[in-house]
Protein backbone atom coordinates (compact mmCIF):
# COMPACT_ATOMS: atom_id res chain seq x y z
CA UNK A 1 0.00 0.00 0.00
CA UNK A 2 1.53 3.35 -0.99
CA UNK A 3 2.13 5.89 1.76
CA UNK A 4 0.54 9.34 1.54
CA UNK A 5 2.05 11.94 3.88
CA UNK A 6 -0.78 14.21 5.00
CA UNK A 7 1.25 16.39 7.38
CA UNK A 8 4.92 16.68 8.29
CA UNK A 9 7.01 19.24 10.10
CA UNK A 10 10.53 19.11 11.50
CA UNK A 11 12.03 22.03 13.42
CA UNK A 12 14.37 22.64 16.34
CA UNK A 13 12.55 23.40 19.61
CA UNK A 14 13.53 23.54 23.25
CA UNK A 15 12.70 20.56 25.49
CA UNK A 16 10.10 22.76 27.22
CA UNK A 17 8.38 23.63 23.93
CA UNK A 18 8.35 19.98 22.89
CA UNK A 19 6.93 18.90 26.27
CA UNK A 20 4.19 21.53 26.01
CA UNK A 21 3.34 20.34 22.49
CA UNK A 22 3.15 16.72 23.68
CA UNK A 23 0.90 17.69 26.62
CA UNK A 24 -1.41 19.51 24.17
CA UNK A 25 -1.36 16.48 21.84
CA UNK A 26 -2.24 14.19 24.77
CA UNK A 27 -5.27 16.35 25.61
CA UNK A 28 -6.41 16.29 21.98
CA UNK A 29 -5.97 12.51 21.77
CA UNK A 30 -7.98 12.12 24.98
CA UNK A 31 -10.75 14.25 23.41
CA UNK A 32 -10.64 12.16 20.21
CA UNK A 33 -9.72 14.83 17.65
CA UNK A 34 -6.19 16.01 16.85
CA UNK A 35 -5.50 19.27 15.01
CA UNK A 36 -2.03 19.47 13.43
CA UNK A 37 -0.85 22.92 12.36
CA UNK A 38 2.27 24.57 11.02
CA UNK A 39 2.84 27.88 9.27
CA UNK A 40 1.80 26.49 5.88
CA UNK A 41 -0.35 23.42 6.53
CA UNK A 42 -3.16 22.10 8.69
CA UNK A 43 -4.77 18.69 9.15
CA UNK A 44 -7.43 17.35 11.53
CA UNK A 45 -7.93 13.67 12.34
CA UNK A 46 -10.30 11.72 14.56
CA UNK A 47 -8.55 9.18 16.77
CA UNK A 48 -10.51 5.99 17.54
CA UNK A 49 -11.15 4.75 21.06
CA UNK A 50 -8.37 2.09 20.92
CA UNK A 51 -5.57 2.81 18.43
CA UNK A 52 -2.28 0.92 18.55
CA UNK A 53 0.41 2.89 20.41
CA UNK A 54 4.06 2.35 19.53
CA UNK A 55 7.13 3.82 21.22
CA UNK A 56 10.52 3.42 19.54
CA UNK A 57 14.00 4.58 20.53
CA UNK A 58 16.73 4.17 17.92
CA UNK A 59 20.47 4.87 17.98
CA UNK A 60 22.02 5.48 14.58
CA UNK A 61 25.77 5.73 14.02
CA UNK A 62 27.23 7.67 11.10
CA UNK A 63 29.58 5.27 9.31
CA UNK A 64 31.99 8.06 8.33
CA UNK A 65 32.19 10.18 11.49
CA UNK A 66 31.12 7.69 14.14
CA UNK A 67 28.70 10.28 15.54
CA UNK A 68 25.63 8.85 17.19
CA UNK A 69 22.14 10.22 16.69
CA UNK A 70 19.05 9.20 18.61
CA UNK A 71 15.45 9.12 17.47
CA UNK A 72 12.57 8.84 19.93
CA UNK A 73 9.24 8.25 18.22
CA UNK A 74 5.71 8.07 19.59
CA UNK A 75 3.28 6.69 17.04
CA UNK A 76 -0.44 5.94 16.95
CA UNK A 77 -1.90 3.84 14.18
CA UNK A 78 -5.28 2.40 13.29
CA UNK A 79 -7.36 1.15 10.38
CA UNK A 80 -10.57 2.81 9.26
Amino acid sequence: MPEEVLFKTEELHSRLEIAETLVDAAEQIKAGTVQLESTDQSETVTVPEEPTFEVELERLTDSETGEQRYELEYELHWTE
